[in-house]
């Protein structure tokens, strides 16, 4: 189970941001357990603590930060990955999210946003600023449809779906059971199901297929 308060590290070469982060986080009852300013040190802060969530700015000094979030990924596989960053290129939020990543948040959003993007992905959610979900969403439509050899889509029920397409659109959990008329934990069962069909690991990746395949 995910405790109320998930234990938090940092990983940022930017001092003042760090503090201000680590701040803001114990405000909300948020434990840090720790601070790195490489990619190398963080890797390695993860591995002696096994945290719920690691924080990772993708302009890191020693490495890039999508080969940080993936050596996270690999070593701690438990551990959620929230890219919080400067950067809105497309480009870095595909690499990011394609590494492991389970959140992309800029540095610009809101104090409470930051706060709340480190529950979401601490529960299993998928957090994404609205500007770098919209840009991420044109380009996958620009790309046309998956290569040959994924998975077909007629695996899904109807029923999955309906879910699938309610993920794409950014609903949460429970507001997916208020549409559907079904359970919170139905709705976990369903997108544990939808992730497995789809051969994905995250609810990001299986929006991408959503829209990329005209699953929805």
């Amino acid at each position: 189970m995910i405790p109320a308060a998930p234990r938090t590290v940092i990983v940022d070469d930017h001092a003042l941001f760090r503090a201000g982060l680590r701040e803001l986080l114990e405000e909300a009852a948020i434990p840090v357990l720790g601070e790195a300013s490489t990619a190398g040190d963080g890797v390695r802060l993860v591995e002696h603590h096994r945290p719920d969530v690691a924080v990772v700015d993708l302009g890191l000094p020693d490495m890039s930060g999508v080969e940080a979030i993936r050596l996270i990924s690999e070593r701690s596989p438990r551990t959620a990955v929230l890219v919080v960053t400067v950067s809105d290129a497309e480009a870095d939020l595909t690499d990011a999210i394609l590494a492991g990543g389970r959140g992309y948040l800029l540095k610009e959003t809101a104090v409470d946003t930051l706060a709340s993007g480190v529950r979401a992905v601490a529960a299993g959610e998928a957090v994404l600023s609205p500007r770098v979900a919209a840009s991420l969403m044109t380009r996958i439509r620009t790309e046309g449809r998956s290569a040959p050899g994924m998975p077909p889509a007629d695996e899904l029920s109807a029923r999955e779906r309906e879910v699938l397409r309610l993920v794409a659109g950014g609903a949460s959990n429970s507001a997916i059971a208020a549409e559907l008329f079904i359970s919170p934990h139905t709705v976990k069962n369903h997108i544990s199901t939808i992730l497995v069909k789809l051969q994905v690991a995250n609810r990001i990746q299986a929006a991408v297929r959503a829209v990329r395949d005209d699953l929805v």
